[in-house]
């Protein structure tokens, strides 16, 4: 594996005429990055993986230092995977053009996390802007535990660049926990409490489609959630899972939840 740190330096050693995957992450990787890693050695010819904890999306500082960082454990990952190129940069050869244009949502796409963190997704639309406006790759892979990112991302995308996005499910623990970098930042009852709302909130799933008007009870779910000691939902919502409104029946609507467990935000969809 090719380890870079520069841009320029990556476009003189990497082809990207040719058929190149890529998986931009924050490290700390867990089974999800692989899963996506995995697709991306199966469908293309070389795998570009980037490492970038990205600042811009980060709406508080404390949240931004917080968040777990293990380049070693990370690299040896990769290498295991054989991965061909891993692109690690530092945060001023992301932003080196201070007078780039900022990226502004629409007001529609202003609900759920981005009701609730303002400047997070124009912060996440600004980096992957900055990699594919000066990388090349043919194809992208995001998870689909990121919901609604994914489906600003693809707007986005078809846009501006010629890439194929890739959207893949959610990978969840034996206990229906997604996989995600902050779950390690739980201890043990803090997982088990995750793993009582995910179960919870699945079960809520299977009884909406079978009988749709059973959605007014989603007072009482978050009620329940709320009762667990140091757990906050911040929202718990019913949307349609093509465009993100509220107009929705059994057959394409998904439900959305951001909570805090023990003051680390978690996100997740069912």
């Amino acid at each position: 594996m090719i380890i870079f740190k520069s841009i320029n330096k990556l476009n003189k050693e990497v082809n990207f005429k040719a058929n190149i995957g890529f998986v931009p992450t924050m490290g700390a990787l867990h089974r999800g990055h692989i899963s996506l890693i995995k697709s991306s050695k199966k469908l293309c010819k070389k795998t570009l993986v980037s490492i970038f904890i990205n600042p811009t999306q980060f709406n508080k500082r404390k949240d931004f230092n917080k968040y777990p960082e293990n380049i070693k454990r990370d690299i040896k990952i990769l290498k295991k995977l054989k991965v061909d190129y891993l692109f690690a940069p530092s945060v001023s050869e992301i932003y080196k053009d201070k007078k780039s244009k900022k990226i502004h949502l629409n007001k529609k796409d202003k609900i759920l996390c981005a009701l609730h963190r303002p400047g997070h997704f124009e912060g996440v639309l600004a980096v992957i802007n900055q990699f594919l406006q000066r990388l090349k790759p043919k194809h992208i892979f995001f998870g689909e535990k990121d919901y609604q990112q994914l489906f600003l991302l693809k707007k986005f995308i078809k846009s501006k660049f010629k890439v194929k996005v890739h959207g893949y499910p959610t990978i969840r623990d034996k206990n229906k926990v997604a996989l995600s970098s902050r779950n390690k930042l739980l201890n043990a009852l803090d997982i088990k409490k995750s793993s009582y709302i995910a179960n919870l909130l699945l079960k809520f799933r299977n009884k909406i489609k079978n009988n749709f008007s059973l959605k007014k009870d989603i007072n009482d779910i978050i009620f329940k959630i709320n009762r667990i000691n140091k757990v906050k939902v911040e929202y718990l919502e019913i949307r349609n899972k093509k465009n993100l409104s509220k107009n929705c029946n059994k057959n394409n609507f998904k439900i959305f939840i951001a909570y805090y467990n023990n003051k680390i935000r978690l996100i997740d969809n069912y």
